[in-house]
């Protein structure tokens, strides 16, 4: 067929619009890792339903004359992709992991190919035949249940917060093993079937490619130092670095193609020698990694799967062969992972997890799948058999990792509890969203502090999922200082160590923004949780979006502020009319007028018309601090008319009474922060019940902590 570029561009933007609505539909709606709505975008887009659907449609976009120049496109991508996964591989990985480590990587290797070269004695009479040599065929199954998908792995221990636990750093170990490991037995199956086709004697070929590899570790390796010795000169990476770069990625793909084992094994290689101790492989993988991920790996999988027809999988004989390939699958690398690390000494639900984990295939194992039908080692029956299982066990990753080691209980073996220091420590948790309110927020949380009590302040950044590249994912980088998180939490350490404030920075990978504030406020025994408001990209309300959502779970006090200017507070504005309500605005503006010499609040009392004077008009304030009564109906309409008075802040209770609520309903809603230029502070305080709760939780650790009476009697 004559090259028609009309045809590939909508090819390609077809596989496009395909890849980012499914993966976004896996992601936001299955929770799922968004490679795996992309492969089955590319099952979608084939002859498994596209093509069973609207076959006119499918021959239009697809036609089979077509789809070498979208394999040209795809195998060019996948050879760079193959090399940022080598460039993220790192022997640091593997040092110092314990025997844990060592015992279960062996075991979820031997386990799988041991069982996949078993299943290939029942499987080769079947659907193989006499062009294809049995150890060939054996090797290959062995291999292809070995694999464990390293990036996806990455990405789900990154999301996870994994990284930092017993079970994430044997994991990741284990994976960079495994997959090592079974590219090395492919390379061995793809020489001896290219050896056999091509006429070249086994040995030759095996021969040179143990040479290439030893030049590239002996001599190529140290060689590429002057390149990260030039971007340390520069400071930067610049364009013709990465030219240089990827001419000896496609210098070594080319080569090993010649050898006759495939290109992605020298893309791999040349990746996995490149030097990792400076920031080049960050730098390297920013400037590579979108356009890989967003352009090139959709367009491999649907080439993939216009490979795939899920019609070749007939009758009850071949859907059990499809079980069986899936059963011996899961079994060898679930089962004998989690078996390895259990008798190691990790727990059972320890080891479940490492086990589900590394049971995760994903595009590894479809680029394997790849190779070994293009060499005709396996039928394009077997092929859609595998597909399917590579897909379910990448796909069962999360839901039953999250069965076996739920997120709560992650959350608690990362986040350390901190241990009770008595009634006179006060906690404030400051979560952060944007670098730029970080300095604000912590200039009022010190401001919050009570006077003459000991006090920590918790800085935390969550990050959502999908913004966690491979670049960001630096297994062996320290927790706090990692990608977007530092940038987050940056403005505020810096200036805390300005003004000579102690924070403790907290930062991890969230799905749920407010359910994970909850659970650090309640690890870290957290009085105040003080967040910010930035302005949402649909809407205007305050208490929308995450704060609502931590109005509903933060179970402590809670304040959010809307910072609308720098300067000292120096009048304050307090509406009141329920204790029940605003008595935690009473607490805060106090504080503030207790800390900031000069500071003026102005409690405005509403009482109904002819009531009673309210507890307020007894009480005794400090100085500063001075009571407005006024008689009204409509206490909304009087604290609005007040907040017009030129106030620099405005400290209210989060109550129905003053339009403070997260329903977005009724025309009056958050009335008082739209008719104000003053900054705002809204409070929602704890409620009596877990206020009473937290003070007999704290009597009874005390109490529990004491020596016994006697003990306490001796002089």
């Amino acid at each position: 067929m004559k090259f028609n570029l009309l045809l590939l561009i909508l090819q390609i933007g077809t596989v496009l619009v395909a890849a980012r609505l499914v993966g976004l539909l896996f992601r936001k709606v299955l929770h799922q890792p968004q490679v795996v709505g992309e492969m089955a975008a590319g099952i979608i887009l084939g002859p498994s339903l596209l093509g069973w659907v609207a076959p006119g449609v499918s021959a239009y976009l697809f036609p089979p004359a077509s789809l070498g120049f979208l394999s040209s496109v795809s195998q060019v991508g996948l050879v760079i992709y193959m090399f940022l996964v080598g460039l993220e591989f790192d022997t640091r990985l593997l040092r110092g992991r314990g025997h844990a480590a060592v015992v279960t990587s062996h075991v979820s290797i031997i386990a799988p190919f041991f069982l996949g070269s078993l299943v290939a004695l029942f499987l080769y009479p079947r659907l193989s035949d006499d062009s294809v040599s049995f150890v060939g065929f054996s090797l290959f199954m062995g291999a292809s249940m070995s694999v464990t998908a390293f990036p996806v792995l990455a990405r789900i221990l990154t999301e996870r917060n994994l990284t930092r636990t017993r079970v994430g750093t044997v994991t990741i170990a284990c994976a960079a093993v495994d997959d090592i490991t079974a590219w090395s037995i492919l390379a061995i199956v793809v020489a001896i079937v290219r050896a056999s086709s091509m006429h070249t004697p086994l040995w030759l070929t095996l021969a040179g490619s143990a040479a290439y590899l030893c030049l590239i570790i002996f001599a190529v390796r140290p060689a590429l130092r002057w390149l990260e010795k030039y971007y340390e000169n520069r400071g930067r990476l610049t364009q013709d670095m990465v030219g240089i770069t990827l001419l000896l990625v496609l210098a070594s793909a080319w080569t090993t193609e010649w050898l006759g084992i495939h290109a992605l094994f020298g893309a791999f290689a040349m990746g996995a020698v490149m030097p990792k101790k400076s920031r080049f492989v960050h730098d390297l993988m920013e400037k590579l990694e979108d356009l890989t991920v967003v352009l090139f790996l959709p367009i491999f999988f649907a080439f993939a799967g216009l490979k795939t027809s899920i019609g070749l999988v007939a009758g009850p004989e071949m859907w059990a062969y499809a079980g069986l390939c899936l059963l011996v699958a899961v079994g060898g690398k679930f089962g004998g992972s989690t078996i390895a690390a259990r008798i190691t000494g990790l727990s059972w639900r320890e080891s479940g997890a490492l086990g589900i984990l590394m049971n995760t295939r994903g595009l590894m194992e479809l680029v394997i799948l790849t190779i070994g039908l293009e060499l005709g080692v396996i039928s394009p029956a077997l092929y859609t058999m595998l597909v399917m299982m590579a897909l379910i066990t990448t796909a069962m990753t999360t839901p039953i990792l999250e069965l076996i080691y739920p997120a709560r209980l992650i959350r608690e073996a990362t986040i350390e509890a901190e241990e009770d220091e008595g009634p006179e420590r006060y906690t404030v948790v400051v979560p952060v969203s944007l670098p730029s309110a970080g300095p604000g927020l912590l200039d009022a949380a010190r401001l919050l502090l009570p006077a003459g009590r000991e006090s920590k302040i918790y800085a935390l950044h969550l990050e959502r999922p999908s913004n966690t590249s491979m670049a960001e994912q630096q297994l062996d980088a320290p927790k706090d200082t990692a990608g977007s998180s530092a940038e987050a939490l940056a403005p505020l350490l810096s200036h805390a160590s300005e003004i000579g404030v102690a924070v403790r920075p907290i930062s991890f990978v969230s799905r749920d923004i407010a359910g994970d504030i909850r659970d650090v406020a309640r690890v870290k025994g957290a009085d105040l949780v003080l967040m910010g408001w930035h302005k949402p990209i649909l809407g205007q309300s305050i208490l929308g979006g995450t704060v609502s959502g931590a109005l509903r779970d933060v179970s402590g006090d809670l304040a959010i502020l809307v910072n609308r200017g720098a300067g000292p507070w120096k009048r304050i504005l307090v509406p009141y009319k329920d204790m029940g309500a605003d008595r935690g605005a009473i607490d805060l503006a106090s504080r503030l007028a207790e800390s900031t010499p000069g500071t003026t609040v102005t409690l405005l009392h509403v009482i109904a018309p002819g009531g009673p004077k309210g507890e307020l008009s007894s009480a005794t304030f400090g100085d500063g601090v001075r009571l407005k009564l006024v008689e009204s109906d409509n206490p909304l309409d009087v604290a609005v008319a007040e907040a017009k008075q030129g106030y620099d802040l405005i400290v209210v209770g989060a109550s129905p009474t003053w339009g403070m609520t997260p329903s977005p309903f009724g025309a009056r809603h958050e009335e008082l922060a739209r008719a104000s230029s003053a900054s705002l502070l809204v409070v929602r305080p704890m409620s009596r019940v877990d206020a009473a709760e937290r003070r007999a939780t704290r009597r009874s650790r005390r109490a529990s902590s004491l020596p016994p009476p006697a003990a306490r009697a001796q002089p």
